[in-house]
């Protein structure tokens, strides 16, 4: 008669074990990101976006959970920050970071409007410099994005190099860094990320990966052999090539 009552304790002890690890562990939920997309609450103009973005099939390649840390480089007015917020729920938390010139320039109110949406609880605006763009209190994120922005990096006067060694420090052993822009030509390096805001992909991969980061996957949905990669992105006559890299800190 004592051996079941041990058996049901020890089950009831193992529940409460489960129930206390966080869910930016292994225990982790899956969101629905084609739901989160979908969300009715969600401005015209983010839904505008979308059709360029293709936010669900992104939110899949950086497979973002329920409860994870994410650092949001160059949020910008937060068109990503806000589904990267609502993928978390509100046990994860979002760091949204932008310069203190990239506010004054670029952003100015837009951030903070967004911001006062009740989904916006879990993130933290983060206003720091590129070279120095996480708090000294903030470690072991999972995942860190860069998305369309890293070719502005190269016009400004931020040290890249310190740069991404800060991002590979901040994240914990197998935490992810997902970084998407659009493509220059090859040879063009750097040079038209001012002028067409492209850059060129094998350059920004070898930045990246002189930090430790190794590559683990790459995809395509944001592609177009098409595009001859001669113009500014902004408004263009037909879509613009991007590519979307997945780099992880190994562990």
């Amino acid at each position: 008669m004592v051996r079941p009552f041990r058996r049901r304790a020890a089950i009831a002890g193992a529940l409460v074990l489960l129930a206390s690890i966080p869910l930016s562990g292994a225990l982790a939920q899956t969101p629905d990101y084609e739901a989160i997309v979908a969300s009715p609450d969600r401005t015209e103009a983010d839904r505008q976006a979308d059709a360029r973005r293709q936010p669900a099939k992104l939110l899949t390649f950086t497979g973002v959970k329920a409860g994870m840390k994410v650092l949001d480089m160059e949020a910008s007015a937060g068109y990503s920050t806000e589904l990267l917020a609502r993928a978390v729920g509100p046990s994860g938390t979002i760091y949204a970071q932008d310069s203190a010139a990239v506010i004054e320039r670029f952003v100015k109110d837009k951030f903070d409007i967004r911001a006062q949406k009740p989904v916006m609880k879990n993130v933290v605006h983060v206003v720091r410099d590129f070279d120095d763009p996480i708090p000294p209190d903030v470690a072991g994120l999972d995942l860190i994005t860069f998305f369309f922005a890293y070719h502005d990096i190269t016009y400004m006067p931020v040290d890249r190099a310190v740069m991404n060694k800060k991002m590979f420090d901040a994240l914990k052993p197998g935490g992810f860094l997902i970084i998407a822009d659009h493509s220059a030509k090859p040879g063009e390096g750097i040079t038209v990320a001012r002028t067409l805001h492209r850059i060129e992909e094998a350059v920004l991969r070898q930045e990246i990966e002189a930090a430790g980061f190794k590559l683990v996957a790459e995809a395509d949905f944001l592609r177009n052999p098409e595009d001859p990669r001669d113009t500014r992105v902004f408004q263009p006559k037909i879509p613009v090539d991007e590519f979307v890299l997945k780099y992880q800190k190994p562990e």
